[in-house]
């Protein structure tokens, strides 16, 4: 049997509300099926499962607050078989009974409530669901109570005790500083626990932008790319020759084999989140774009899914033309690095004895020491430079 737990997402992250099962015992999942809303600092994240199979029990309630690692429902491999039913074991029993198998069969209770005038098929309905017959006003001939009365009586007993949210869902404003609050004490913890080191370096622009305008050219307005996807792919690609900076540490370092570049995207009304874009350094550019136009909007609406805020492996932050000439970062943990880009500038550049004015491009990388060390990182770095000098590449 499949453990489904409650998944971190995020080192700021201890617990979890469940508001709304998308699933029910019985129901088939496949990898990737959301199965649950849960509520983070961050909002209502929806929760995806990761095996294949049917969903056999449910254990925790909606509107219970769940630590990090509870298990919250068991599922059933595909093609493992179920486990009998209490039905089908009584089935078994007798007919074992029949052919002389002799095995001590304990003896059937006597029918609760004898004194009460009840249909057989009322009796086990309220039996199954642990309802009290006495509580019962039957509609049947001279007062029996019917299968209809019993139905009814579970409905209205169930909608009596359905538990409600302990509070109202939080406003977007709320949610905002929930999510300042979950980035504060991931960074401060960041501090506290990582080593960091710190690396720039410029980057010509000139080709990229160059290429960029080219590109866009042969686009429509909708499709048209921003420089950040550059960046993006630039650095996912040069992490295939440096996996100790694509990685996390968790009882040492751990490398990972998937790209997973967590994007760093404002909010409208103040606070970060970073969802990640997965295997970036197999999309092309028109695919980041595709994969931004879409991220962005439902990170600022705080509609993400489980994967999104728990599968990055390394952190991108970008300030744009309109931000700071340079960002050094704080490392989200467990990841070991994170990469930082300002804004492009205009700056006079010497070449071959020369001086012209060439769109510059400040990167920083802050790294662990823990899991690299300055001249690891001055490499990755060169490595970024050099890619982005070859833009019809990435």
């Amino acid at each position: 049997m499949i453990e489904f737990r409650m998944p971190s997402l995020g080192a700021d992250m201890e617990a979890g509300t469940l508001r709304e099962w998308k699933v029910k015992p019985g129901d088939t999942v496949e990898r990737g099926d959301i199965i649950a809303d849960v509520e983070t600092m961050k909002g209502i994240i929806e929760i995806e499962v990761f095996d294949a199979g049917v969903v056999e029990q449910l254990l925790v309630k909606e509107d219970e607050k769940v630590p990090v690692g509870t298990v919250m429902a068991l599922i059933r491999p595909a093609g493992e078989t179920a486990a009998p039913k209490p039905a089908e074991r009584h089935v078994y029993e007798t007919f074992k009974s029949i052919v002389n198998v002799k095995e001590e069969i304990p003896p059937v209770p006597a029918p609760a409530h004898e004194g009460l005038r009840a249909s057989p098929l009322a009796r086990r309905i309220a039996a199954e669901n642990h309802l009290d017959l006495t509580t019962v006003q039957g509609s049947g001939e001279g007062g029996a109570i019917t299968r209809e009365d019993v139905e009814k009586a579970i409905a209205e007993r169930d909608i009596r005790l359905k538990p409600r949210p302990a509070e109202p869902a939080p406003t977007p404003a709320a949610s905002t500083e929930n999510i300042r609050m979950a980035v504060a004490a991931a960074m401060s913890k960041s501090n506290r626990e990582i080593p960091h080191y710190y690396l720039e370096t410029s980057i010509d622009m000139s080709k990229a932008l160059a290429w960029l305008a080219g590109a866009n050219r042969q686009r429509p307005v909708a499709k048209r790319l921003l420089p950040v996807v550059l960046l993006i792919k630039a650095t996912a690609k040069a992490l295939r020759e440096f996996p100790d900076l694509n990685a996390v540490w968790e009882n040492g370092l751990q490398r990972k084999a998937e790209i997973n570049i967590g994007f760093v995207i404002s909010l409208r009304t103040g606070g970060l989140i970073v969802p990640a874009i997965r295997n970036a350094d197999k999309k092309s550019p028109d695919d980041l774009m595709e994969t931004l136009t879409d991220l962005i909007p439902r990170a600022r609406a705080l509609k993400l899914r489980s994967s999104e805020l728990s599968e990055s492996t390394i952190t991108l932050t970008s300030l744009g033309d309109d931000g700071a000439d340079a960002v050094f970062g704080v490392i989200y943990p467990p990841q070991v690095a994170i990469v930082g880009f300002g804004g492009i500038r205009e700056q006079p550049v010497a070449e071959n004895g020369l001086i012209g004015v060439r769109p510059v491009l400040r990167a920083t990388l802050a790294g662990d020491h823990r899991a690299t060390d300055g001249l690891t990182g001055s490499r990755f770095l060169a490595a970024l430079q050099q890619l982005l000098q070859q833009p019809e590449t990435l």
